[in-house]
């Protein structure tokens, strides 16, 4: 990836957006561990069988032995709030499991979508959120899909509303929306 303006100073809530394989964590991780605060990541992805376990063994590997790892797939609410400490910047990867995670478990996403965006209100340690847009392809064939797509969506313009920074990334290049 480029050099960039965004490795540096890290303050807020910093939204990344992307597609599958787009560099949106690597990205989000760049944007981290540049702010020199030690870094905590907050893991919402479960391991359900073995291509999920090779993601998340890539993604440790790539991040190395100075993150803090937090696996944490349905309270993140409460790990945001746990974990926001002076010294320290949060990445959480990814919105889109954890939506997947909720509504597995039945859960009134709105509800903890808005518990979600009120945490981050509140918070004093700069986080930066993954999540994979995935609003820009064909409307899904089934009701499930298109309600975890309405969730996701709405969820996405929810954080992006209200954080300090936004980006989209496409191809490894990172795209500035807001801040």
């Amino acid at each position: 990836m480029p050099t960039d303006t965004a490795f540096g100073a890290l303050a807020g809530v910093t939204l990344v957006l992307g597609g599958a394989r787009s560099g949106k964590s690597a990205f989000a991780e760049r944007l981290v561990e540049a702010s020199g605060l030690a870094p905590v990541y907050l893991a919402t992805g479960q391991v359900h069988d073995e291509e999920m376990r090779e993601r998340i063994d890539h993604h440790r590997a790539r991040r190395g032995p100075d993150w803090i790892t937090v696996e944490e797939p349905d309270d993140l609410e409460g790990a945001l709030a746990r974990e926001a400490q002076p010294g320290r910047a949060l990445l959480v990867d990814c919105l889109t499991l954890w939506v997947t995670n909720l509504m597995m478990a039945g859960a009134d996403i709105g509800a903890r979508s808005a518990r979600l965006c009120a945490v981050l209100d509140g918070i004093e340690s700069p986080v930066v959120l993954v999540a994979n847009e995935v609003g820009l392809g064909i409307v899904p064939e089934n009701a499930m899909a298109r309600a975890f797509r309405d969730h996701a969506g709405r969820l996405h313009q929810d954080i992006a509303a209200s954080a300090d920074t936004v980006y989209f990334i496409a191809a490894g290049l990172p795209l500035k929306m807001k801040g």
